[in-house]
């Protein structure tokens, strides 16, 4: 069984009198443990399809099922706490709380879990290390480049191990030289702790990290391929000998 499963999916938005199709009947069917690229323009509907496998949007049509749940018509509360189980995102604007430290802001899906405080600091020092952040644990987001704040959203989102990270446009605000070694972190902790990874982009090239391509245009799957593997995680792993030493 798939672990992402997507069924027929349409997405119609009413402005005013006229009708929007962002999607226009999806299906495609994602593997635990593979790395997933979704390409497009913007306005193709790609991330519109990624919201709604994230339980942000609502189908107007169609069927999600993840993990074996059918989450088509779960309830916010629901989803709520699906999503604290399963599911990490990284965000093109970051969205880390500027009063707390990179630390704390890894910490945080820890805290919603239950997690007691000395085994979060403990699995959030660990995951920033592993993005080569382990002498940044006390800066907070204004003390920080682009790049690493990014590292922290990356951290924060596979800190809790979470079944399936979403990442959308994570390289949007990073210049190439930054953006491919962010992409670089992401796969190699996927591919380390066997997460299944989706990144949306409008990049061609970030679109290359991943093992699989699919492209969307004007709401529908045009294109659906694997690709050959490609290197991951070597800048992470840099920078941690790095801040280790």
């Amino acid at each position: 069984m798939s672990l992402i499963s997507v069924q027929g999916v349409r997405k119609v938005y009413r402005v005013d009198r006229e009708r929007i199709v962002a999607l226009g009947g999806v299906s495609l069917a994602i593997e635990e443990g593979e790395i997933c690229c979704i390409l497009g323009t913007s306005g193709s509907g790609k991330s519109t399809l990624l919201n709604i496998m994230a339980g942000l949007e609502k189908p107007s049509r169609g069927k999600i099922v993840i993990a074996g749940s059918d989450v088509t018509g779960f309830s916010e509360k629901q989803w709520a706490l699906f999503r604290q189980k399963n599911i990490g995102f990284v965000f093109q604007s970051y969205n880390l709380l500027p009063t707390l430290t990179a630390l704390e802001n890894v910490a945080m899906p820890l805290v919603f879990r239950g997690t007691g405080k000395g085994k979060r600091m403990q699995e959030a020092t660990k995951m920033l290390k592993a993005v080569g952040l382990g002498t940044r644990m006390s800066h907070k987001p204004t003390q920080m480049s682009g790049g690493q704040q990014q590292r922290v959203g990356i951290a924060r989102a596979f800190v809790s191990h979470p079944k399936i990270i979403f990442a959308d446009e994570p390289t949007g605000n990073l210049d190439s030289k930054t953006s491919r070694e962010v992409m670089g972190i992401m796969v190699g902790l996927a591919r380390r702790y066997h997460e299944t990874l989706i990144v949306v982009t409008h990049d061609r090239e970030i679109a290359r990290f991943g093992d699989r391509l699919i492209e969307i245009h004007d709401g529908l799957v045009r294109y659906d391929s694997r690709l050959a593997p490609q290197p991951a995680g070597g800048a992470a792993n840099e920078e941690e000998r790095k801040a280790q030493a």
